[in-house]
């Protein structure tokens, strides 16, 4: 299996330019695509009228494609133009299509619409009839067919800088951008079709985060496995009112492989804790010294979920990064230093793994997301800063390492917005990384699998559903690999 680049506008620019230079003539290039637009219709629509809006530039050319094979095939079709082709493959394609053509302006009339108008490089706001066809199509997104992103939708951002059409489903080529990942261009674009048109393989830092990319290293027992070669991962209990976080992770850690779980509880804590453990393990600590020389045997450590903003917790954190154990730091063991990010940050490495959402990473990282133009170069940004693996969580979860790469979630799930949801992810990224999986690859994977489980639930779901929900997910992944 291989990793799913996203790729951004330069850089599918270059692919297309590169398979130009290698003897594909753009115009079989414009040919695939379109045909990749007409096949995808004609799986998902029954036969209707169908109106093709067609920009000047090769966008346009794929729209004029789609129409003449379309029409080829029996369907309706009428093409709203801006004006005549503007380049040489879209004049091409304009000249083999022998139907109705009428200048886009006012209303807009058929069953289904084909954007066909303007690709990912569109890099200024839609105006006059391309704006108004957005508007009036604004509660249509079930009949709008976009071809490459949805117009007035940025490739490289997602952020529409004034109105852009919404689909319901968009047919792109060759990899998704970052436009089809990130909010709100992801909504935007409905279902996404990557459609293979012969440009081979691109190679990028940034990749779709789904099982092609980490399961061949993910970390299933064999034959000689035993509890403790499986890994151990501690977790760090809150207070006595505060225990139900930590029992979420540990019990996520467990359900995802770690062979030893073991939660760490103050004295006051360790009567809550012991009504509801089962497998996991319970030990007292009373100091940051003590849980040091506990974790000096673990792999892994969860700190955070429901720890408490306050110098215990700060002085645990700086405790376990002593120790050999790499660290997942969640919630209020982020924002307890949110007046020194640098003291966190000199004390981590590149396997510890920070798993903040927006609020919590602008403590961390203040100005940083607010100052980039999407979520990649932010979470890219602050995982070079901190040194260690950024979660950037969302409905589009980024994941960085600091050595450039990263990879987006496209699974994510809406059933997620629940307390507790994030107590699990952390629990997942450390049970994985206790047993040896790359942190960077046990974050991606993590949170695909948290997406999962989620969505197997639905509505209704609770965090504390989701432990339960993980073999399922972790069989299909077993007879997959």
């Amino acid at each position: 299996m291989n990793a799913r680049p996203i790729l951004t506008v330069a850089e599918m620019g270059a692919a297309d330019r590169a398979a130009i230079a290698a003897g594909t003539p753009g115009a079989v290039l414009m040919e695939r695509a379109g045909a990749a637009v007409a096949d995808a219709v004609v799986k998902r629509f029954r036969p209707q009228a169908v109106t093709v809006l067609c920009g000047p530039g090769n966008n346009g050319g794929d729209g004029y494609v789609a129409a003449r094979l379309l029409k080829a095939r029996g369907w309706p079709v009428t093409v709203r133009t801006l004006g005549a082709p503007a380049t040489a493959d879209a004049r091409g394609a304009a000249a083999q299509w022998d139907g109705s053509t009428v200048a886009l302006n006012g209303a807009l009339t058929g069953d289904l619409f084909i954007d066909a108008l303007f690709g990912a490089g569109l890099s200024k706001p839609l105006e006059g009839p391309v704006a108004e066809a957005a508007n009036l199509l604004a509660g249509r997104a079930d009949r709008v067919v976009a071809v490459d992103v949805p117009s007035g939708v940025p490739g490289d951002t997602g952020l529409p800088r004034g109105p852009a059409f919404c689909a319901g489903l968009t047919v792109t080529f060759h990899a998704r951008k970052p436009g089809h990942v990130l909010e709100p261009g992801r909504e935007r674009c409905g279902e996404v079709i990557v459609a293979d048109i012969g440009l081979g393989t691109t190679p990028s830092k940034t990749v779709e985060n789904t099982p092609d990319f980490w399961l061949p290293r993910f970390p299933w027992p064999d034959a000689g496995s035993h509890k403790h070669v499986r890994g151990r991962l501690i977790v760090v209990s809150g207070d006595a009112w505060s225990t139900g976080a930590a029992r979420l992770s540990s019990r996520a850690g467990l359900r995802i492989g770690a062979g030893l779980v073991t939660i760490y509880a103050g004295q006051d804590a360790l009567a809550a804790n012991a009504a509801h453990l089962e497998a996991v393990m319970l030990k007292p600590f009373d100091n940051d010294l003590e849980l040091e020389q506990a974790a000096h045997t673990a792999d892994a450590a969860v700190i955070g979920p429901a720890a408490g903003v306050n110098e215990t917790t700060l002085l645990n954190v700086l405790a376990l990064a002593r120790t050999g154990a790499a660290l997942v730091i969640d919630a209020d063991a982020i924002t307890v230093f949110r007046d020194d990010a640098e003291e966190l940050f000199s004390v981590l490495d590149r396997d510890d793994v920070l798993t903040p959402h927006p609020g919590e990473f602008e403590r961390l990282f203040p100005g940083v997301l607010k100052g980039s133009p999407e979520r990649i170069t932010a979470a890219r940004a602050a995982a070079r800063k901190a040194g260690a693996v950024v979660l950037l969580k969302g409905a589009d979860t980024v994941i960085a390492a600091p050595d450039g790469r990263a990879a987006v979630n496209i699974n994510g799930s809406p059933w997620l917005a629940t307390a507790g949801s994030g107590d699990v992810l952390a629990g997942y990224i450390g049970g994985l990384v206790a047993q040896g999986m790359d942190s960077f690859e046990a974050a991606c994977a993590a949170a695909w699998i948290h997406a999962e489980a989620a969505e197997l639930h639905g509505p209704g779901l609770i965090s504390e559903d989701l432990p339960g929900l993980t073999p399922a997910v972790l069989r299909r992944l077993y007879d997959e690999r």
